[in-house]
């Protein structure tokens, strides 16, 4: 394809803050993690994701960086919802899932599979 070439949704602008190109990655890719480098949970993250089809964007950041994740959303008393946005953190979505932990507890429970469908990371099951 020649012509104009469509933007790397990685790339980013110098003068783009850390909290706006945070927004926009997790809004341009359904299923991304944020961790810091070398993080054996966010392998174990991938590997989980992998097993059922999803390969996930991956985002390595610097601690003065993963301060500028957005908290989780705070919605009454569901049991799946992450307490803090630590690293590494997965959106599904758009969605802060949270880390290890609520994104095992999501597959456990039988709804990591249709929350990836929904947001089209995989394939419905027929």
């Amino acid at each position: 394809m020649q012509g104009q070439r469509k933007p790397d949704s990685l790339s980013f602008d110098i003068a783009e803050s850390a909290e706006t190109r945070i927004r926009r990655l997790i809004s341009e890719h359904p299923v991304i993690i944020f961790s810091r480098s070398s993080c054996c949970m966010c392998h174990a993250m991938k590997k989980l994701l992998a097993s059922i089809g999803v390969h996930p964007t991956v985002i390595e950041l610097d601690d003065h960086e993963m301060a500028a994740l957005p908290p989780p959303p705070s919605e009454g008393d569901d049991s799946l919802s992450p307490r803090n946005s630590s690293a590494p953190a997965v959106f599904i979505g758009g969605t802060c899932i949270g880390g290890l932990e609520y994104l095992v507890a999501l597959h456990l429970s039988g709804h990591l599979v249709p929350k990836l469908v929904q947001v089209g990371a995989l394939a419905g099951m027929e």
